[in-house]
């Protein structure tokens, strides 16, 4: 296992990923000041996204049936517990969107190659709390 986004489990036979990218943001809001620069009031955190991407090539690894699961996802609009395979917990997020780029194909129009991109973004509510207190109670963190 790679990753786990909710019960979706990265990994060689479903979507195996060659590409993460995590963003991490702060919010710096500017107020103008007469003859000097603006000055900046730190507020909180910003978004946060991480981007999967990869290649599956469906002979070898998991195909439309993955990317169809992560669709199925993304369209209930539910955020998913992002949990990576050495343990790491990186929090709830929603699925923000999903590239699929389908190429070399077989005969009957089947793509040997999809190549994917999957945007997570970050979501805190009172869930996240109530989430890591029991994982943590339950010694799974």
């Amino acid at each position: 296992m790679m990753m786990a986004l909710g019960q979706f489990v990265f990994g060689l036979d479903t979507a195996p990923y060659q590409d993460f990218q995590q963003q991490i943001g702060w919010r710096h809001p500017s107020n103008n000041r007469t003859g000097l620069r603006p000055a900046r009031q730190y507020t909180g955190p910003d978004d946060e996204t991480i981007t999967l991407a990869g290649v599956l090539l469906p002979e070898l690894t998991g195909g439309d049936v993955s990317i169809e699961r992560l669709r199925e996802m993304g369209d209930t609009g539910a955020a998913y517990v992002l949990i990576e395979g050495t343990g790491r917990y990186f929090g709830l997020f929603v699925i923000e969107s999903l590239s699929v780029t389908r190429t070399l194909f077989f005969s009957d129009g089947k793509a040997r190659r999809i190549e994917f991109s999957l945007k997570l973004v970050r979501v805190d509510d009172d869930a996240e709390a109530i989430i890591g207190r029991t994982m943590l109670e339950d010694g799974f963190l």
